[in-house]
């Protein structure tokens, strides 16, 4: 028996991915939760595992095709025994959750038969039920519905006459049908995909929703740097490379604890304060952009932090962050500093109120007990939503910090 492997709901309002490369071939024997394909979504690489075992059939789609939710992937020949004929999409641990059944019966699926060479045209009929008869996933139809398509005049190219995304852009936008070269006079064309593509939508929707405040503090944080030096000598960092990040990490936490009315998000019509710190990291990764999560921040200490920092970084560079660990940040820490950047204005992410960029630490010339030495030195910038936060509570925040940075010793004193 033949059954097919759709693209599953991978979590998170993910609605498509990019199927980066297959790990089976057309004809091998799979077993049970062997790892088939690597997909990329708009937040992290996936691998997918088998839901079924027995022999590879069909690929349908080839490495680099972007791939709704709901479209086939893979199909497989199994023996008649293992799998009944009407069985369910399989759910896989960790993706998207089964839809809850209503008790009534799962209807067999609909078989189609072969397309003719030559169909006729469609009857007019009411836009409602056009679209009822054509066949398409929901993504499909809201990307119909935005661009003014009537999904009965698009021609379906998917399987069993399926219609797709690129159908419905092309309907949308006929005269981009002609072949552009990838390189014309010196110009490379680059798809925008994965994660750049989301980075891009949530930066513009950032910017032109949340007016943006930034604000700058220079910090003498030498005593900061010799405190870290001292412990990593200590048996309880002997095992962690404690950084600086995992030090203003730690200092942010604390004055978030003071100035709650950072750790928030506008909710329209409510400004909603989180107690809890789930404090996104944002990292550089061969694949772009990415800002998982540190959950509860707030209840680590200082080598804990350094330790889920490094691994949180480690994870993210290989592309393994999980989507569920991309989402649910209160405020951000984004570190220009490790590319020998002084500062920046740092961009809201969507639905925080704060986000602090770290310059890089140099020495330089800096006023010291009366006198000029050579101290280590940051800038520190904090950008936040104007409408959650005034320019007060921004600074105030920012300056707690600074001084915790200049002074670790006052956080016992707090």
């Amino acid at each position: 028996m033949i059954v097919q492997f759709r693209l599953p709901d991978l979590g998170e309002g993910l609605t498509e991915s990019e199927l980066v490369q297959w790990k089976v071939a057309e004809g091998d024997e799979v077993g049970l939760d062997q790892i088939i394909a690597e997909v990329e979504t708009a937040k992290a690489m996936v691998e997918l595992p088998s839901p079924h075992a027995g022999i590879v059939e069909r690929l349908y789609v080839p490495p680099g095709t972007t791939v709704n939710v709901g479209e086939p992937l893979i199909a497989f020949r199994i023996s008649d025994g293992d799998e009944p004929d009407d069985a369910p999409q399989p759910n896989l641990v960790g993706y998207g959750a089964v839809p809850e059944s209503d008790g009534r019966q799962a209807r067999r699926p609909r078989r189609f038969a072969a397309a003719p060479a030559a169909a006729p045209a469609p009857a007019a009929a009411p836009d409602g039920a056009a679209a009822e008869r054509v066949r398409a996933t929901p993504p499909v139809r809201r990307l119909a519905e935005q661009l003014g398509v009537h999904l009965a005049e698009v021609h379906a190219t998917g399987e069993h006459g399926l219609i797709t995304r690129q159908d419905v852009e092309l309907a949308a936008h006929p005269d981009s049908a002609a072949p552009v070269p990838a390189v014309a006079e010196g110009v490379e064309r680059i798809p925008v995909t994965g994660v750049r593509r989301r980075t891009a939508e949530a930066m513009v929707a950032s910017a032109f929703t949340a007016p943006h405040v930034t604000m700058f503090l220079t910090v003498d944080v030498t005593a900061t740097m010799e405190l870290l030096e001292r412990l990593r000598t200590t048996a309880e960092f002997r095992d962690v490379k404690v950084t600086f990040l995992a030090a203003v990490a730690k200092a942010l936490c604390l004055a978030a604890a003071d100035h709650p009315e950072v750790n928030a998000r506008w909710a329209g019509d409510e400004i909603h304060r989180s107690r809890a710190v789930h404090l996104g990291i944002a990292a550089a990764t061969p694949r772009g952009l990415v800002v998982p999560v540190l959950r509860d921040a707030q209840a680590s200490g200082l080598a804990d932090l350094a330790r889920r920092i490094a691994d949180l970084a480690a994870t993210a560079r290989a592309g393994r962050t999980a989507p569920a660990d991309l989402a649910g940040s209160t405020i951000t820490i984004s570190n220009v500093g490790v590319f020998g950047v002084d500062a920046g204005t740092p961009i809201l992410n969507p639905g925080e109120a704060a986000i602090l960029a770290v310059g890089q630490v140099a020495k330089r010339p800096w006023e010291w007990q009366g006198g000029i030495a050579l101290r280590s030195v940051t800038t520190l910038s904090l950008s936040i939503d104007h409408r959650v936060l005034d320019g007060e509570q921004g600074s105030r925040f920012l300056a707690t910090i600074g001084r915790l940075l200049a002074d670790p010793a006052s956080a016992f004193t707090r």
